[in-house]
């Protein structure tokens, strides 16, 4: 099941790639053009990464693993409360 949850989270985020990237934000792990490299993720992998941003909202991302080590942003989602 989460298989086919990242999997139709990949598929949302490659659609919607199209028309404008995701932007890392402070907090992101790619944030300020940060070289993030997985040693032991394999390529094609997704994985969460949540964190408070400043107005006390919960942010979550999902980065997905290139097949060179590297992560890229491919979803964000904010919660409306603060």
């Amino acid at each position: 099941m989460k298989t086919i949850i990242s999997a139709a989270l990949i598929s949302l985020a490659a659609g919607s790639a199209a028309f404008a990237a995701v932007q890392p934000i402070p907090g992101s792990i790619t944030y300020d053009n940060a070289n993030v490299q997985l040693e032991k993720a394999p390529a094609g992998s997704t994985f969460f990464h949540t964190f408070a941003n400043g107005d006390g909202r919960d942010v979550r991302e999902v980065y997905k693993v290139n097949a060179d080590k590297s992560v890229t942003l491919v979803n964000r989602t904010i919660s409306n409360a603060s």
